[in-house]
């Protein structure tokens, strides 16, 4: 099995960068075809591995489609450059979860805090996280480190490129779901991840607030869509902890409203009703 490998980097972390492409390079039983992209910079020659320099950063979801083309495969995996894969047999056992069920699309392997750290509440893709290891049907992504099968990668429309920073997990996971397929987080495939921080940045707030409205008005019907923002806006609100952080969530807000929000899409009924069942209905 050969999976088309994508390592993004905007070239700040060299010694990650490295440690993630070696991660992938230790792969066992698998082929790992590996592209790094450098989004807006050009990353340091590697050896066995090719490298691309974007010569402008669009974005995360446009750097990680741009090196789909550079690599073969019929499974693709994507991988941040700050995210490094524990275990040699990783990507084995995400094949053979494939290989077992064609109607499963897309793993997502379990980060866990490479310092021992605290986790990120986005780290598990379930609203009711409970125990990290336990593996479960997921309706969203977490994008650091997953493995998807390329014609339905490619069937779905690739990663939202206009979304540029964030919630671009939610927008695939979603458009994954409605073509009939299944997403799975492996709880007991472990990539190591640096702890957060716990401080957003500002542009944060903006791509949050504005990709959010975006989700709603791309798939969701208006009743659905209105809660699904709302209940966004309240989650968020006591993270608003300066004028600036306020400001930005409202420019969000008012361009995702008023701009352009790409093609619209309406998820299916009976995606809706699947993704109830999972645990997640799409209004939270």
């Amino acid at each position: 099995m050969t999976f088309g490998c994508v390592v993004l980097t905007a070239g700040r972390r060299p010694d990650d960068l490295r440690a993630a492409v070696e991660s992938l390079r230790r792969q066992r039983d698998v082929e790992a075809d590996i592209v790094v992209v450098g989004n807006g910079c050009a990353p340091q020659p590697m050896d066995g591995v090719r490298v691309i320099a974007l010569p402008v950063d669009d974005g995360i979801p446009a750097g990680r489609n741009a090196g789909v083309e550079h690599v073969h495969g019929e499974l693709l995996f994507f991988l941040d450059d700050d995210a490094e894969i524990a275990e040699p047999d990783a990507l084995a056992r995400v094949a053979r979860l494939l290989a077992a069920d064609p109607r499963l699309a897309l793993v997502q392997l379990a980060p866990r805090a490479r310092d021992g750290g605290p986790r990120s509440r986005d780290w598990v893709p379930r609203l009711r996280v409970g125990d990290p290891a336990r593996a479960g049907e997921i309706t969203v992504v977490w994008e650091g480190a997953v493995a998807v099968r390329r014609d339905v990668f490619e069937r779905v429309g690739r990663w939202p490129a206009d979304f540029r920073f964030v919630h671009e997990g939610v927008d695939l996971g979603w458009r994954i779901m409605d073509a009939g397929y299944r997403m799975r987080y492996a709880g007991d495939i472990a990539v190591l991840h640096p702890s957060p921080s716990g401080r957003a940045r500002s542009y944060s707030y903006y791509f949050g607030a504005r990709n959010r409205v975006w989700l709603a008005r791309r798939h969701l019907p208006l009743p659905l869509g209105f809660i699904y923002v709302i209940a966004f806006a309240l989650r968020t609100l006591p993270r608003l902890r300066s004028w600036r952080a306020v400001q930005e969530s409202a420019r969000g807000y008012r361009d995702g409203l008023r701009g352009p929000s790409g093609r619209r899409t309406p998820l299916k009924a009976r995606t809706l009703l699947r993704m109830t069942r999972a645990g997640r209905p799409p209004i939270m």
